[in-house]
């Protein structure tokens, strides 16, 4: 930053520059500034360091006195005791070493795209289908095999990248999931073929692909080791706070280049203590990301509420980082993962982007499709009964707000008239409303007035679960009074959702409805998924709608 002190400021190194150094004062291996053929600035100095020579100005050397003057001499009287060193008023961020940010490599630059699963897993997949080269006789267990591995090795987290990068550390849960797909594809073998030799033959295939998977994840480990290392490949990492945790972690990932993450600076709320040089306030941390091109954000010692940091977190540009919490209990048992002594722990994709957006669509499509070729005899009925309940206009149309504020029509079974289009857009509950008939009545009980926004899911409009989707007016009111309600459209909204199935319908606080909503964002699963549509179906036969 331009107001910067003077004192954090210093010319980058040529071989910073070119991307061969890895550390100013080394990188814990052994190097040594005289056998890089110069000197460099150091990376951080202690507060009063002074370098070897140093003289104040105005001092002059005194003269050597000869032999024979110092045989003549009085004798020198005892020295004066020194004074006692000053004592420094301690101030925060005087007592702690600076770590300067620094340049990125040349590589680094080329192979910002590049993750962990990209090469781990088409290793683990050559490594199950090497059995194929052997024979032939087992293609369709070893495929069955090979996809349900996989499937394991994703689901417990073996293709996400780690920053303490150990093949020892994943050998038990290698293990244990290959004997568990293993176990499960040799149990369906023997039920098809009754040999005892066909099973035997193809348990000896399974086993030897096994031995080659966790081959390969030791030679793809040590190799990521080696590309970090020689900063081939490094992602730059902005780390919120300016405490003794943030000073740790800019010190350790300065050091030791194996974590493959390039400290480019703080940010921290600008009345804070600060440690740390800072690249900016926490406001604009999403502009920050932009502009040095981050991939990972580190939270250590916020000086900031949880409520506001989260709402930074999940702006768009921060929310497609790689967002990690460094936890306070150092030493503490932590099973997630761990940078030099300081324990982190991924923060789960709170914006449902890439692999998880994909698959949730998948799942939508699927299940809007086969719903309604199931559905379609109730469909049907449905219709009717609102044709006789109200006459002509079966259908009823509203705007709705979607994912990133964009507006669609949904589509309802009609259950009343309202007066004007005004009335429609502002009335908050018609649960009361004697406008709606019997048979509109019992449609809105039972939900099958929502039956209609399946079309919606197929459009692309809407998901199967997710937030309900609100009107402009009462968008723009909740935003206004909720903090966190904006933030449910992160994602498409649903037909049903977590805060629906959990009571919260009708006159219920929008808070607890925006907490519900956002708890379901952050923790998003298939299974997820599966249980709220179950308690959603639990909903329908207890009729407990509006």
């Amino acid at each position: 930053m331009s107001n910067q002190p003077a004192m954090w400021h210093r010319p980058v190194p040529a071989d910073d520059r070119d991307g061969n150094a890895t550390d100013a004062q080394g990188d814990g291996e052994g190097d040594d500034e005289g056998s890089r053929g110069g000197s460099r600035p150091p990376a951080y100095q202690f507060p009063g360091y002074q370098p070897a020579g140093y003289q104040p100005s105005g001092y002059q050397t005194p003269a050597v006195p000869s032999p024979a003057d110092r045989r003549s001499a009085p004798p020198a009287p005892a020295p004066a005791p020194a004074p006692a060193p000053e004592k420094h008023e301690s101030r925060a961020g005087l007592d702690t070493t600076a770590v300067l940010p620094y340049a990125g490599s040349r590589a680094s630059t080329r192979t910002r795209w590049l993750r962990a699963w990209m090469m781990t897993a088409p290793v683990d997949v050559l490594a199950l289908l090497t059995p194929l080269l052997v024979t032939q006789q087992y293609w369709r267990g070893t495929l069955a095999m090979t996809v349900l591995t996989v499937i394991v090795f994703a689901s417990g987290g073996l293709y996400r990248a780690r920053r303490h990068v150990s093949f020892l550390d994943e050998v038990p849960s290698l293990c244990g999931r290959l004997l568990a797909a293993a176990s499960a594809v040799a149990i369906v073998a023997a039920m098809r073929h009754e040999s005892a030799e066909y099973v035997f033959g193809f348990t000896r295939g399974v086993a030897a692909s096994a031995g080659l998977v966790i081959l390969g994840r030791a030679v793809t480990r040590e190799f990521a080791i080696v590309a970090r290392k020689r900063r081939w490949v490094e992602h730059n990492t902005i780390i919120v706070g300016s405490g003794p945790t943030a000073v740790e972690l800019a010190r350790l990932l300065r050091r030791y280049p194996q974590y493959g993450l390039r400290f480019v600076g703080c940010v921290d709320t600008p009345d804070g203590p600060s440690a740390l040089p800072l690249i900016g306030s926490l406001d604009d941390l999403d502009s920050l990301v932009r502009l040095r091109e981050c991939d990972v954000v580190i939270v250590a010692d916020a000086n900031c509420s949880e409520t506001s940091l989260m709402e930074i977190l999940a702006r768009p540009r921060t929310a497609e980082c790689d967002l990690w919490a460094a936890t306070p209990l150092w030493g503490s048992r932590s099973h997630g993962d761990h940078i030099g002594a300081v324990p982190v722990v991924s923060i789960g994709d709170i914006t449902l982007s890439g692999p998880q957006s994909a698959l949730k669509r998948a799942s939508d499509i699927a299940f809007a499709s086969v719903a309604l070729l199931l559905l379609s005899p109730v469909l049907l009925i449905c219709a009717v009964a609102t044709l006789i309940d109200g006459g002509p206009g079966i259908f009823f149309y509203q705007e709705r707000i979607g994912r990133h504020g964009r507006p669609f029509n949904i589509i309802k079974f009609r259950s009343m008239r309202p007066v004007d289009e005004h009335e429609s857009q502002t009335n908050w509950s018609i649960a009361n409303d004697r406008r709606v008939g019997p048979i509109g009545r019992i449609m809105r009980r039972t939900s099958l007035d929502e039956l209609p926004q399946l079309w919606n899911i197929l459009r692309g409009d809407m998901s199967v679960v997710g937030p309900r989707p609100e009107r402009p007016y009462f968008v723009e009111k909740f935003s206004a009074e909720y903090p966190q309600y904006a933030m449910r459209h992160r994602v498409p909204v649903g037909l049903t959702g977590l805060a629906q199935v959990s009571g919260l319908r009708g006159d219920t606080p929008i808070s607890d409805r925006a907490r519900f909503d956002n708890f379901y964002i952050e923790n998003w699963s298939l299974w997820l998924d599966v249980k709220v549509v179950l308690r959603t179906v639990t909903e329908v036969f207890r009729a407990g709608g509006r």
